[in-house]
């Protein structure tokens, strides 16, 4: 699971932010009456809108082995570019709509590849606007494309398919006062995987309700990766540079 924990790093440490001069969101009144659509037409309504995103993003990482933390400057341009980047640039990374690329100085090696390997590991077609929508605390798949029914559970809606896909299960769960995402949960029983991705709170920011802590599980088979996301520092629609060059020399990743 190593090679691919570490995809799931890069991805999710990517695509998360949060804000500087911001206020957790306190709920108010909750409504529990809604309908599927009533619902998704709430949800899509507290989508965030922006044009660039500046953020400072430290990341926790716990594979049951090894436990790291650290800090990286984050960049995102909507629809177009989301960039990170280490202390003094030892790793940098930029996703696009037509690909992926990182490097690494600490080993002089980088990857510059498609989708298709992430599709693969999440058992679905990843592409640059799932990744933006987990960035933004929306859902990962766009909610007016499919046939939902919904129910509540514990102070909690939940949304699913009418019927689920064969090869993976698809659950969120949406809060009945903000209806804002709080978790999304992608199950593939028969290859024993399970990714789970957990809005703890959010934050509010020019008027714009976006993530605050975040907590993304990533089990396969009887070994579990966590990844904790603190978000600070974040200024909007700011104009902002991506710089980003593969240094000469340097040992490609084949994932």
């Amino acid at each position: 699971m190593q090679v691919r924990s570490q995809v799931i790093i890069v991805l999710f440490a990517l695509v998360m932010f949060s804000c500087k001069s911001a206020k957790t969101v306190t709920r108010g009144e909750a409504n529990y009456n809604l309908s599927s659509k009533q619902l998704i037409k709430e949800n899509l309504k507290k989508s965030p809108d922006y044009k660039t995103l500046k953020s400072t993003l430290k990341i926790t990482y716990d594979d049951g082995k090894t436990s790291q933390s650290h800090s990286v400057s984050f960049r995102a341009k909507k629809d177009e570019a989301i960039w990170m980047s280490a202390t003094f640039s030892v790793v940098k990374a930029l996703i696009t709509p037509e690909k992926v690329s990182f490097y690494n100085k600490l080993d002089n090696t980088y990857f510059d590849g498609d989708y298709n390997y992430l599709s693969d590991l999440l058992g679905t077609e990843l592409d640059f606007q799932k990744v933006q929508n987990l960035l933004l605390g929306d859902a990962i798949f766009n909610l007016k494309d499919g046939n939902y029914k919904v129910s509540v559970d514990d102070g909690t809606y939940i949304l699913q398919p009418k019927k689920q896909r064969e090869l993976f299960e698809i659950f969120f769960l949406l809060d009945p006062a903000l209806f804002k995402v709080k978790s999304q949960q992608i199950s593939q029983p028969e290859e024993f995987r399970h990714l789970q991705i957990d809005y703890l709170s959010h934050q509010e920011v020019d008027k714009q309700i976006l993530p605050e802590k975040v907590k993304v599980i990533a089990v396969e088979e009887n070994q579990e990766l966590i990844i904790g996301l603190e978000f600070k520092n974040v200024t909007l629609n700011e104009d902002l540079r991506f710089p980003f060059k593969i240094p000469s020399g340097y040992k490609e990743i084949k994932l």
